[in-house]
């Protein structure tokens, strides 16, 4: 009798360990409907993979990043990517990366990543960074200022930014732990929505003038 308790407790444990350490797999896209119909499938979660026998060196290699991107724009800043749609070869490997460029007073404005953390190492200039905590830790800034060869950790999902405050170029090399991490430019998501976003709501959440709203909406 004392053995079949043991047996089942056991039996509990090891089903309970099993269900604790089940998960759903993480997005690599922004959106991945299901369908009941297999054969009107197109998309995967991430990319359809090539046979390994096939795979050759240029599917993990990627040249250029050494080049300055144009921040000849509005923002004064470029960037590069190097994620799968770039290399091939990082599918499902979890990682990508970028170069970040930035003019005088240039910035990479407020956005997020909604599928990675990333980690930032200045190369050149002087950058002030930071990011915001959710609501639940009071929407607390988190900055600094990073000169040549300093790192900063963005984590997952938090919006960021990053301000060239320096009077010459600065560039950046940052890493993410997804090989699609996605980016929403708050700014142009609220903004620029298309359709467009009611502007009376707009008005009301940001507590401005509906207006304004109208204006901003028409830049972006």
């Amino acid at each position: 009798m004392r053995n079949v308790q043991f047996l089942t407790g056991f039996a509990l444990l090891i089903l309970a360990s099993s269900l604790a350490s089940a998960f759903d797999p993480s997005p690599l896209q922004d959106i991945c409907v299901a369908i009941d119909e297999p054969k009107n499938a197109v998309f995967v979660n991430g990319k359809f993979c090539k046979d390994p026998k096939l795979a050759r060196p240029g599917d993990f290699f990627l040249s250029g990043l050494d080049k300055p991107g144009n921040t000849a724009n509005r923002l004064g800043f470029s960037v590069k990517n190097a994620n799968v749609e770039q290399i091939p070869g990082l599918n499902t490997l979890g990682i990508s990366a970028v170069r970040i460029d930035y003019a005088p007073s240039g910035q990479n404005p407020p956005h997020t990543h909604p599928r990675a953390t990333e980690i930032l190492t200045v190369l050149e200039g002087t950058l002030y960074v930071g990011f915001v905590t959710s609501n639940q830790l009071n929407n607390t800034l988190v900055a600094k200022v990073l000169k040549k060869g300093d790192v900063f950790v963005f984590p997952i999902g938090l919006i960021h930014f990053q301000f060239n405050i320096g009077k010459t170029n600065a560039v950046a090399i940052a890493a993410l732990s997804s090989q699609n991490p996605g980016v929403i430019t708050i700014a142009n998501s609220v903004f620029g929505a298309n359709p467009p976003i009611n502007p009376d709501f707009l008005a009301k959440a940001f507590q401005l003038d509906v207006d304004v709203v109208k204006d901003l909406e028409a830049k972006f």
